[in-house]
Order: structure tokens, then sequence, then C-alpha cells
């Protein structure tokens, strides 16, 4: 009787062990939980929504425009933020009669964002004067979906690319919106 105990606490630690092994690098290293607190990101997520974080792409990758990202938020890197990416590096943004304009090398005149996730009729007005922003080498300039309420690169300006954690994956709660994300498609 001693032995099958000894035998049971052995397999259980084994179990534990292996588990552990498997668990802790996935959670460090690959996928992250976020959970949203805040209407920033309506409608595409709402408060009190689970998100799983992929935190592997961006070691290989650069974050694309669309992508909705967690970041460190710069003025308390303590605090972490969820947007979507609007502007890339070496891009500038500009903000005016409501619209958002991107220029690039292949959009020198600038381009209007069409942004088809968005519900028809929304307006972004800057936090800032409506002067051209520009991007250096590692600056993202992101928005939060919900353009009326949300602390964004309008009020803190870019986001450096240090401070990106990953991308959102998928929503693991509520059951009921379930589902995979990836960045819309733009004209450029």
């Amino acid at each position: 009787m001693i032995k099958n105990f000894f035998n049971f606490v052995f397999e259980l630690i084994k179990v534990v062990v292996i588990s552990l092994a498997i668990i802790i690098p996935v959670r460090y290293f690959l996928i992250q939980p976020f959970y949203v607190k805040g209407a920033s990101m309506e409608p595409s997520f709402y408060d009190h929504e689970y998100l799983i974080i992929d935190e592997i792409s961006y070691r290989f990758g650069e974050p694309r425009r669309g992508d909705i990202i967690v970041f460190r938020y710069p003025k308390n890197p303590q605090e972490y933020f969820i947007k979507r990416v609007i502007g890339l590096p070496g891009e500038d943004v500009e903000i005016k009669d409501g619209e958002v304009y991107v220029y690039n090398d292949e959009y020198r005149d600038g381009a209007t964002l069409e942004e088809d996730y968005l519900p028809v009729g929304t307006k972004t007005y800057g936090g800032f004067s409506e002067d051209l922003i520009s991007l250096e080498v590692d600056e993202f300039f992101v928005l939060g979906d919900n353009r009326n309420s949300s602390k964004d690169s309008r009020s803190f300006g870019p986001v450096k690319r240090s401070f990106i954690t990953g991308r959102v994956l998928l929503r693991g709660w509520p059951f009921s919106k379930i589902g995979f994300f990836s960045a819309p498609e733009y004209q450029y």
C-alpha cells in the first residue's frame, strides 16, 4: 500500500513538472491573456472581454497597419493599452476634416484611410493641432476604434516599437463572441 502511494505521488509530480515545462514557456513567450478595460476599442472589443495576445509574431516581423496591438502605455509603462495600428514607421499621419490621412513613399500627396471596421459615419478628430505627425523609424501611430472615447496617439503621441507586446490573436470571452482576428486589408 505504501509502495502504491509513493508511485502515485511520483506520477503526480511527473505530470505537474511536465505540465509546467509546457505551460510556462507558452504563457511567457508565445501567448498572453489580456482583459479589456474601458470603451476605447468599441465596437471591436467591449469592457470585460478576455483576449489572447500573440507575442511571438513580432519577434519575426513588424506590426502591420490595422493590427490590433497591446503595448505599454508610453507615459506609464506599468499600464497596458490596446489600440489599432494606423501609421507605420517613416510615414506621416494627418487628421483633418474628420478623416485620417496617411502619407508615405507610395502616397506622397496622402491617402484617406478607409476604415470599414468603424461604424458608418464615424469621424476622427485630432487631440493635437491639425499638423502632420511624422513617425520615426521605430514609431507607430495608434488609434482606438471608439474615436470619441479613446486615449491614443492623438493624446500621448506615437508608440515606440520596443513598447509593443503583441497583437490580438483571438477573443476568448464571452463564449458567444469567440473568434480569431487579423488585420483588415487596406488599399495600400
